[in-house]
């Protein structure tokens, strides 16, 4: 009877190599790290750690935790979708315009801006999975027809009248201590991780974005899951635009571009921690709150406006460099499970 090998130095108990640990929870420990700095730090501590600031920094995570969902489904697929954030803020003008200026019932409203970012999505789809057309010239192409619509209808001048107290009640206040919005925000979320993780159609996306020929030899509709990846994602950016009404309390003639990168840096940095190599909800979770801690103790140590653009600038960059290497280890690791 032989002993059993012990595990090597660089191998953990369950057999999960140690650099492969650090690497899926490498920005969890920054995260962390940094909510620790800054709460001790003289300049910014006292006021990090108010209950009030702790509050505001959640709440305001709700929004763009949606549109960083929204983008996470077409990524999956293989696709940038760079009109999450048109369609959210055109969701948030379509259910004011409907409660403001038609007096539509606050449910109706509701499911009219939901339904915008479902058809806009479902028209994305068949252009890019059907019709052919190039993602990059597609998404961004609705996302400029939508800011010109969204101004075009408002003026420039801000949707607030009319807009009910049971919607911004939402946005503004709490279930049992609980901001109202992050509630919200969340049950979404959890939707989407469990569609993305316990489906048969979050698998086939998973595998359609990983390789797409072979994903169809296999005998899956390759089309269709694109479609739905990119109908998924309209319909999360809508509710997000509702959210994003119930937040304000109005409906402003912003296009979506300044929701965009934020949520492009949180889901290319949920690429790199968790499920190395491709995109997820919970990744997305932890790259939100690394872009809202960082951002929050930025300004309470007094830095400069311009910092937190450089900031978001640089996150973004990195994002992409550190997604890029991510997908190529992963590959040469598929590439060597299977030879």
């Amino acid at each position: 009877m032989t002993d059993s090998p012990a595990p090597s130095p660089a191998t953990s108990q369950s057999g999960i190599p140690w650099r492969s640990i650090a690497e899926r929870y490498a920005l969890v420990v920054l995260v962390v790290g940094l909510f620790v700095l800054f709460a001790l730090l003289p300049a910014s501590g006292a006021v990090f750690t108010s209950p009030q600031n702790l509050r505001a920094l959640v709440s305001n995570q709700g929004v763009p935790l949606l549109i960083a969902v929204a983008a996470v489904f077409p990524l999956a697929a293989g696709y940038f979708d760079f009109s999450v954030g048109a369609v959210a803020a055109s969701s948030s003008v379509v259910t004011a315009a409907a409660l403001a200026d038609f007096s539509t019932p606050l449910p109706i409203a509701v499911a009219l801006g939901v339904l915008f970012g479902m058809i806009t999505g479902t028209v994305l789809g068949l252009l890019i999975a059907y019709a052919g057309v190039n993602p990059f010239i597609s998404t961004l192409g609705v996302a400029t027809l939508l800011g010109g619509v969204i101004f075009a209808y408002t003026g420039g001048l801000r949707i607030s009248a009319g807009i009910p107290t049971e919607l911004t009640d939402i946005g503004s206040r709490d279930w049992l201590g609980v901001p109202r919005v992050i509630v919200v925000a969340g049950a979404v979320a959890l939707a989407a991780w469990w569609i993305l993780s316990q489906t048969v159609f979050g698998r086939r996306l998973y595998a359609v974005g990983s390789n797409a020929r072979a994903t169809h030899l296999l005998g899956v509709n390759v089309r269709r899951t694109q479609l739905l990846a990119f109908v998924a994602s309209g319909t999360i950016a809508g509710l997000g635009g509702v959210l994003l009404l119930a937040r304000n309390g109005g409906a402003t003639s912003d296009n979506g571009m300044m929701m965009l990168f934020p949520a492009l840096t949180a889901v290319l940095l949920s690429t790199i921690v968790i499920h190395v190599g491709r995109p997820s909800v919970p990744g997305v979770v932890i790259a939100i709150l690394f872009i809202a801690v960082t951002v929050s103790g930025l300004t309470l140590v007094g830095t400069p406006p311009w910092v937190n653009q450089v900031f978001n600038g640089a996150a973004l960059l990195l994002a992409v460099a550190f997604a890029r290497l991510a997908g190529l280890r992963a590959t040469r690791g598929r590439k060597k499970a299977a030879g």
